[in-house]
This record gives C-alpha cells, structure tokens and sequence, in this order.
C-alpha cells in the first residue's frame, strides 16, 4: 500500500522551478501533463522515441493540478478512475475512499510520474504558445511563452477537455474591492472564507461540491442560480480493507467489463428496461435503491431515460420530490427544481448540498428573474439589489473540448490555422486527428466519447490507438498520416446523428460551447458509446488506417 507523499503546496511536483530555455529536436512532442500526456509519454519511452513534453503548470495532474477548489471530487469511483496499464501500479496504490477528492487524485498523479521516472521528461511553467507544420521537413515547430523552440516528427495535444477556464467577464469586475476566485484555477494555498460575506456565481459541478464546504466556514454564503442543477447524493465513503483487496484481486475482469460498458465504468448498474414498461411501484423503488446508493448511475437505471422525454420526466420527478423534501423552505426548495430534463446537462454528485440551503447562513438568489448587472466596489448589483461580500468565487464552468487547443495558433499545412479550420465549430476524425494537420494527435477530442466516459478509460484508448499507429508508421517507414476530409465530415456527420437522437442534443450546455459567447453550437462528445467507437478505431487500424492518407 502506498502511503501518503507530501509535495511542497508552491510546487506539488516537488522539483524546483525549470528557468531555463530549451531549445531541441524530437521524435515527439506532448502537450500537457495530466493523466492523458503523462501516459502517452510512458507509451513512446517505451517504443524507444525521443520526447518531451511541455506542460504550463509546475506539476503533474492536470485538470486534478488546477481544479484544487473546495470539495473537490471525482464523480467516477475511484477505483475505476485509474491507471489499468501497470499491474504492478494498480496493485500498489490504495485509495482511501469511494470517491476520491482532489489531493489524493494530484497525489496519485505525482507517484506515476515518480514511479515512470516520467518527471525529467517534462518542461514545466511553460505555456505553449505556437505549434506550425512545417510540410518539407514534415515536422512541427513548436513554441512557448518562455522563448523555448521545439522541432519534432510527431505532435500530440493532450489538453484536456476541461482545462482552459471561463474566466469571468461580468461589467464592473475591475472596480469590485474583494477577493473574487475562480474554482478553476484555484490558489495553491487555499482559501479560508471564515467570518467573510461570500458570494458564488453558478451551480455547475464545481459549485455544487464547493458550497457545502464554503457553507461551513463562511459568516454568510449567498448562491447565484441561473439554472437549478440536478445533483444525485455521492454517499461517500471511506473503502474497506477486504474491498480493496477483492477489487485487486480482479482487476483484469473490472477493466474487461468497463470497456464494455457505455459510460467506460464497471460498476454502473445499467437498466435492461425501458422506464414505462414497469409499474410506478417498481419505478420508484428502483429510483430509491439508486439515490441511496449515491452516484451518477441513477441515470442508468432504465434505457430510455436519456432517449425519451416521458421515460426522463419519471427520474426527474423523482429527484425534484426528494429535493422538496429534503428543503425546509419551500420557496428555496422550488428554485433548486430543475426544469429541463435530468441528464440534459452533466448530472452531479454531492456531499449535503440541497441540505446546505437549510443553514441559516445560506441564501439563494434566482438571477433568472433578478439578473446580474455589475459587480461593484462593495459586492455585486442584480437588478433589484447590492449584495455586500468580502469575496465572490466564480464557479462558471469551462471552455470545453476546444477551448485549450485555440487558445495555441496551430497552423497546419499551407499555413491553414486550426482557429479558421474550426470557425463553424470543431471537426475532427475520430477525435483523433484533424486533416490538414498530419502528423498531429489530440487525446480524447471533440468527435469522441471523452467527457460522456470515464476520461481515464478513454485516455488510455486514445493513447494505446496512437502508440499503435505510430509504431506503425516507423515499421512501414512512413512520413506523415492525415485524416481525409471525406472521412472527417463523415465522422462528425455520425457523431451529429447519433446526439440528435438523444435529449442531450437541444440542451444549452457546455457539451455544445452554449457557456461561451458567440461558440458555434455544435454537439461535441461521441455520444455513441464506448464499445461502439473503440470498434471503430479498431477497425480503422485493422485496415491500414482507413480514412487516412500515409505518404
């Protein structure tokens, strides 16, 4: 069993700071040191490649590096949500709770980048800034912010899909005279909010695992809802010595059966009936035996909860009545209601937060019908009132799936940028690869399941899938591989046909880009399921790549 490794809070990779200027030439380039770079640059180590990865913060984890807000969880357990690669690694590391939070995550991340010797391969505090293709050469040239030059064959973004922060844009945040945060990108140090008048901006997930825990420790805590969130009780607990060692002992059947699954998690009890073929009766036990049991797999008891609006309303009714019992004031109980279907938007898990609106030092204001208008010197402004806080966090989400791959000019053949490429919304092969850019791999991107999956099970797909091909290429002495734009539209044709088909697909969130002005709405995830693409992917390498051009 690994125990704890403490990893100074200014520098959890506990190295000090890289200062200096790089300049060099590569087999391969990572983008990003989260789970998904971190693997991938275990993978071609392993094939005897040349690499270096570029990574912006001064640590590992990614998304688990930043996102180190209060409460702070992973909503997949946390026996799942891990490595499968490394017997050795799996057999190892012990997690300490069903559901692990954001320091034991960031730690485990730091002992595989201890335990690869990964660490000495990877760039820190430097933002890549510049990726161009160079068709000649057939290579990439990449550059950072700290003036660091990099040429390799191959260039892999492993960004992320919620990691380039929605940062607040409100009227009047220049003049506010607080402290204001975002969960994002949340200071190393931590925050504490006690004695202060605290407002927080959204419901997302982040907000729903923060206010309980602000809750605690503010003199008052004020919530600015626009849109009720769904939230299923987590029923977190801390896992037991004999569970841990029989989840060991069958790991290899657990990952067998997570590939199987849709969501890429084993131990989802998914419903093999449609909602309306079983009694109310039945209905309402199965829906009680699931929220008590906690986790987002409520959503799955029944086939056609995600498919049809009747079988949606019976879970959504359900969860609206338990949080009217669980609220003491009925008016506060109503607004927590959601309206729009449940599983529309990312479903929550939570630790007490419809029973946090019951304290005595929690507010919720409806900015749906009292908006914001400004912040100013003393809080902030809605229409009909000032709030006065000593500090405001902003809990509003992400640009998703795109955001950290436009925010870098990647500009592939004939100069063509992935900005202009994109400008009518996202299109990608496979989520793999974009034609017009050879040579180019993102890891779990838009045209993929990524964020409808377990993002660790998707990853290591991505990763083993471009490892493959890679190797692939060097055996068959190939230079470059492209996707074809046939095969791309084709693609994102399907991926378009398949989240029609689904309640998901008119909803206003951020699987659309709807939390960011003027994003070209388009669905992004692969909503088809896991088993249904990696059999895609498979049979794309079983025949030579089809739907690439090699050259």
């Amino acid at each position: 069993m690994v125990t704890s490794k403490a990893y100074a809070t200014s520098n959890p990779s506990g190295e000090p700071k890289q200062e200096t200027v790089e300049t060099g030439e590569y087999d391969a380039l990572i983008v990003g040191a989260g789970f998904s770079g971190m693997y991938m640059l275990y993978r071609l180590v392993n094939l005897g490649l040349r690499v270096r990865v570029i990574e912006e913060a001064s640590g590992v984890g990614g998304t688990w590096y930043w996102n180190r807000y209060p409460g702070a969880r992973c909503d997949v357990e946390s026996m799942e949500y891990s490595y499968s690669f490394s017997e050795e690694l799996q057999q190892e590391w012990s997690w300490s709770h069903r559901y692990s939070t954001q320091p034991e995550i960031l730690e485990y991340a730091n002992y595989v980048a201890d335990k690869f010797d990964l660490r000495s391969l990877i760039k820190f505090n430097s933002r890549v800034i510049s990726a161009h293709y160079d068709e000649a050469s057939h290579k990439w040239s990449v550059a950072t912010d700290r003036g660091d030059q990099f040429v390799a064959r191959y260039c892999v973004m492993a960004t992320g899909t919620l990691s380039s922060v929605n940062n607040p844009k409100f009227a009047g945040l220049d003049s506010y005279k607080g402290d204001w945060y975002v969960t994002g990108r949340w200071p190393k140090t931590g925050v504490d909010f006690t004695g202060q008048r605290v407002g927080i901006i959204g419901t997302g997930s982040s907000a729903v695992q923060a206010i309980p825990v602000i809750a605690k420790q503010a003199k008052h805590l004020t919530v600015f809802q626009r849109t009720p969130n769904y939230s299923i009780p987590a029923n977190n607990r801390p896992l037991e010595a004999e569970e841990i060692a029989n989840i060991k002992a069958h790991y290899p059947e657990i990952r067998a059966k997570a590939k199987q699954g849709r969501a890429g998690i084993a131990y989802t009890e998914v419903g093999t009936q449609s909602a309306l073929e079983v009694s109310q009766e039945e209905r309402e036990k199965e829906f009680q035996r699931r929220w008590d049991k906690g986790g987002t797999g409520f959503v799955a008891a029944y086939t056609d909860i995600g498919l049809d609006q009747d079988a949606n309303d019976t879970a959504a009714e359900f969860v609206k009545g338990q949080i009217r019992r669980t609220g003491h004031d009925p008016l506060t109980a109503e607004l927590l209601c959601p309206t729009n279907p449940i599983g529309w938007k990312r479903l929550c898990a939570d630790t007490d937060y419809y029973l946090t609106y019951n304290r005595d030092n929690v507010s919720l204001i409806d900015v749906g019908n009292d908006p914001i208008e400004q912040l100013v010197a003393e809080g902030l402004k809605t229409t009909d009132k000032i709030f006065s806080l000593d500090a405001i966090v902003f809990a509003i989400g992400f640009d998703a799936m795109t955001g950290a791959l436009l925010a870098i000019d990647i500009r592939g053949k004939s100069g063509r940028s992935l900005r202009d490429k994109w400008s009518d919304g996202p299109r990608t092969y496979l989520g793999l690869s974009i034609e017009g850019f050879p040579n180019m791999f993102t890891i779990t991107g838009p045209g993929s399941p990524s964020v409808l999956s377990n993002m660790i099970t998707s990853i290591e797909q991505h990763v083993d899938w471009i490892t493959q091909c890679i190797k692939y290429l060097d055996s068959t002495e190939k230079e470059e591989i492209e996707a074809n734009l046939d095969s791309e539209n084709e693609w994102m044709d399907h991926v378009e046909e398949i989240a029609s088909g689904t309640l998901r697909y008119n909803c206003n969130s951020w699987y659309v880009g709807a939390n960011i002005p003027g994003k070209k709405r388009i669905f992004m995830p692969y909503a088809g399921g896991l088993p249904r693409y990696m059999e895609k992917c498979q049979q794309v390498a079983v025949d030579g790549y089809q739907g690439f051009t090699i050259g």
